[in-house]
């Protein structure tokens, strides 16, 4: 757990969840080092839903950590098309993807309200210089988007509607046992609409599949909130297991 000093310092109500949880226990670092950085590496601001957090092409000065609230990063094609290309969720580190060529290569937007903290990269690089679990846990995370973004190559390869989908709820399930929340539990802070741009499917398609495994017993959907019945027969559809 975070001491009250840290929670107070970052104002998070969730420490245990963010993934440079593991550099602000006493042991690691302590109190004086976390002060000098908390200036500069961790400034928190709120944003309202459908606020942008960055937009494609602009300079990568900062990476960033949502404290509370979801977000997706969404690509702009020359004729104006929107496609959803990725989601992130409380704990996890958006705009790694800018590290490259120095600029951010989408549009990242709130999916509901939402506050996050500002990690600016030379203080990012400073910490990294100086300590190696920074470096491990940076690289773990990097590791973490691109596995994220192949998956979501294989779900656009998929043929059938009803495999992307479900691969896309086992993933989601994943990513939350991950983060150490309870991975049968999903809070779906997307619309029908942005899963369907996501996987490109219509959101007709969504729906229809969604209400299909509501049927046959593998997910009970009630809003934005997913629980998932039988994560065995959700993850064999996701595999193509199951007929």
């Amino acid at each position: 757990m975070a001491t009250p000093e840290l929670k107070k310092l970052f104002g998070q109500r969730h420490c245990d969840e963010c993934v440079l949880h593991p550099l602000c226990k006493p042991p690691l670092v302590g109190i004086e080092e976390i002060e000098r950085l908390s200036g500069s590496v961790l400034a928190r601001r709120p944003l309202e839903r459908d606020s942008v957090l960055f937009r494609a092409g602009e300079p990568t000065r900062s990476v960033f950590i949502s404290q509370n609230g979801s977000f997706k990063t969404v690509a702009i094609n020359e004729a104006g098309d929107e496609q959803v290309i990725g989601f992130y969720f409380p704990g996890e580190l958006i705009g790694l993807e800018g590290l490259g060529d120095g600029k951010f290569r989408a549009d990242a937007v709130a999916l509901e309200l939402a506050h996050v903290c500002e990690v600016p990269l030379p203080a990012l690089e400073r910490v990294a210089g100086q300590r190696a679990d920074f470096q491990r846990q940076m690289m773990r995370a990097m590791g973490e988007g691109m596995a994220r973004h192949q998956d979501h190559l294989e779900m656009l390869g998929r043929k059938q509607a009803q495999e992307r989908l479900a691969m896309f709820l086992h993933g989601l399930s994943e990513r939350q046992g991950r983060l150490g929340r309870d991975p049968l539990q999903l809070h779906l802070a997307m619309s029908r609409s942005d899963i369907g741009s996501y996987l490109s499917l219509v959101i007709e398609t969504v729906s229809r599949g969604l209400s299909k495994m509501q049927d046959e017993g593998i997910i009970a959907v009630k809003g934005r909130h997913l629980r998932v019945l039988s994560p065995q027969r959700l993850q064999a559809l996701a595999h193509g297991d199951e007929a």
